[in-house]
């Protein structure tokens, strides 16, 4: 069995993105490591190459604006990355997205497990979403709570949308969970760096002016808002992220108005979520971007 890694990024590095951390989380458990680096500004390809893996592999690229539509830039520079994989299956990390080493011989086994079944055409993770701080996560109804980030290579795969998931043929792919974590640490930054990831992320979607007109104040630090209602995460971080949580040094600003806005804040959203919790223990009208099989059934 060969596995593959790929990813992509641009400005990864002034953005805040733990993209070293990230990399170095797959690298015990692939073969190889492709990811499409976006010409930027700042020491995002140096810094990758600094790794000094011969493992990874890197694809120079240039981002089109014309693309800045939707996201839709993030599925096209995916996909740039997923076509040069070589590997039966396909891990997939976005720039801030980082696997525990703990969680490596579960995914390692689910992958071995089902590469003779084809009918599994992907593999789902659980998500831890980090907010504001390395010790708060999300569990409000608005977060998702899975997503596919192994896929099988060679069936069509395509990254699909903004890249939150995956599609093939125009069809959500037919998935089994791998029993592996993604610990999300896009919403772990100083509140300005915040600001400045939100503002580059708005642009992928509305364009430069569409940006600049949902975000006048560039410099205005990111109002994260109350943390009393989200949990507090009492688990370990992947090993790779130690320097950077140890060396943290940030203030968060006193939440104002802007913070109350985040949907996880509504009172109608915290109450249903509540109760899917607490009573239903499920979520009603999730929206999953996969077909979760029954593995008592694979052929």
């Amino acid at each position: 069995m060969k596995v593959s890694g790929f990813s992509f990024c641009r400005n990864a590095v002034r953005l805040y993105y733990p993209i070293e951390e990230s990399i170095r989380s797959a690298l015990p458990i692939v073969d190889e490591y492709v990811i499409a680096v976006g010409e930027g500004d700042d020491s995002t390809r140096s810094v990758i190459e600094s790794i000094g893996d011969p493992k990874i592999r890197i694809i120079d690229t240039r981002w089109d604006e014309h693309q800045f539509v939707r996201g839709k830039t993030n599925s096209v520079q995916s996909n740039i990355a997923l076509d040069a994989c070589e590997g039966d299956w396909c891990l997939y990390l976005q720039a801030d997205e980082v696997l525990h080493e703990r969680d490596h011989p579960v995914l390692l086994a689910a992958m071995r497990a089902t590469l003779d079944c084809p009918d599994v055409e992907g593999l789902l993770f659980d998500y831890l979403h980090f907010w504001a701080t390395y010790d708060r996560v999300q569990r409000a109804r608005n977060w998702y709570q899975h997503e596919v980030r192994v896929v099988r290579n060679g069936i069509g795969v395509r990254s699909w949308g903004d890249a939150q998931g995956f599609r093939l043929a125009g069809r959500k792919l037919k998935v089994v969970p791998s029993g592996a974590r993604i610990f999300h640490y896009g919403w772990v930054r100083p509140p300005r760096l915040m600001s400045q990831k939100t503002i580059a992320l708005a642009t992928l979607y509305y364009g430069r002016e569409g940006a600049k007109e949902r975000h006048p104040d560039a410099d205005a630090p990111f109002d994260f808002g109350p943390l009393k209602h989200l949990e507090r995460f009492e688990g370990t971080h992947p090993r790779v992220m130690a320097n950077r949580i140890e060396t943290r040094d940030w203030e968060l600003p006193t939440p104002g108005p802007d913070g109350m806005s985040h949907e996880h804040n509504r009172w109608s959203v915290r109450a249903l979520g509540w109760l899917e919790r607490n009573v239903l223990r499920r979520r009603i009208g999730e929206y999953r971007n996969y077909e979760l099989l029954d593995r008592r059934e694979l052929s």
